[in-house]
């Protein structure tokens, strides 16, 4: 493994997993092989020299909108699936350690017996040692999306960008499998995706990354070994900064 880290362009990276992306084609739940497939890709990350943070949804299990909606508390619907991302982290850790890749699950809500609780200075050596972090429930308060989430552990982690996996190539003008006609971004401005409401992110997660100085790449994870890519800088992906 000699000159580990040559060639990335992004050393660190804070990855965003949607809960939906780990149930695969299925209705709700996990599916295993795709989550056995997303920790392959990560694992050939941290082999070339990589230092990946990883934020998980829950929208698989509980989508707090939803809940709401259907007359739930919004706070009580919010910390619910705050919790559905702590299980999304533990089978996503498990699927890592599988693969003889060392990760650790960091809770920003303690339950000492599940995981390890959040705290920033143990978050970084866990990083420094090549360990996957994987953060869980979200921010630890309701009203916060998990894309706000990864917004701020990235800046947390000192983290050289934010990589949103999706299942498109990138950022469009509209949603590209409703509107033929949509147009491809390979590059915006953090204002530009505020100012044209692209629904990248949410407009906290995108103001948060603004103001830190923070590139977000929106990129396909339908294809195994993209992040890779990524790190390279070598993806067909979308790059908001600046």
């Amino acid at each position: 493994m000699a000159d580990l880290g040559t060639g990335l362009k992004y050393k660190r990276l804070l990855l965003k997993l949607s809960g939906e992306a780990l149930m695969g084609q299925g209705g709700y739940g996990l599916d295993m092989a795709v989550v056995g497939r997303l920790a392959r890709d990560v694992t050939e990350a941290v082999d070339a020299g990589a230092e990946i943070a990883v934020v998980v949804g829950g929208g698989n299990i509980f989508r707090g909108l939803q809940g709401a909606a259907k007359g739930m508390d919004r706070a009580t619907a919010d910390y619910m699936g705050m919790l559905a991302t702590v299980m999304n982290a533990l089978a996503f850790q498990n699927a890592l350690e599988h693969l003889k890749t060392s990760a650790r699950v960091m809770s920003a809500i303690p339950m000492p017996t599940v995981c390890e609780s959040y705290v920033r200075p143990k978050a970084l050596h866990h990083l420094r040692k090549g360990r996957v972090v994987i953060f869980a429930a979200g921010t630890g308060n309701p009203f916060f999306t998990t894309d706000t989430a990864a917004t701020l552990r990235g800046i947390e982690m000192d983290c050289a960008a934010v990589a949103k996996a999706t299942q498109v190539d990138g950022v469009y003008s509209a949603d590209p499998k409703k509107d033929p006609s949509a147009t491809r971004f390979d590059r915006l401005t953090h204002s530009e995706v505020l100012s044209r409401n692209l629904q990248v992110m949410d407009g906290a997660a995108i103001a948060l990354a603004r103001d830190n100085r923070l590139p977000v790449i929106v990129f396909s994870i339908e294809e195994p070994g993209n992040l890779l890519k990524v790190l390279r800088g070598l993806a067909r992906a979308t790059v908001i900064e600046g």
